[in-house]
């Protein structure tokens, strides 16, 4: 499991940005972290995300409205509906 882990942090992050030391590899690594457990679609979840804590299921599904969050300096981007 650790493997998966490592492999995917490598390829989807780390691989696409240049370190710049310890404390730079710390800061990138807990944000894609972060990323990685609330935001990224995983298998065993069918490639769905997490649900988003306290937010129910929209209304009117004909018309979505999306909000883009940044992740990594917008190495990686984050979509959830807006209310």
């Amino acid at each position: 499991m650790a493997e998966r882990w490592i492999g995917t942090a490598r390829r989807e992050c780390t691989d696409r940005l240049l370190i710049y030391g310890e404390t730079h590899l710390r800061q990138v690594l807990a944000e894609y972290q972060r990323h990685y457990n609330n935001h990224r679609p995983h298998r065993s979840r069918d490639r769905r995300p997490p649900p988003p804590a306290g937010v129910s299921a929209p209304d009117d599904l004909d018309q979505p409205h999306l909000e883009r969050h940044e992740v990594l300096d917008g190495l990686i981007n984050q979509y959830q509906q807006a209310a």
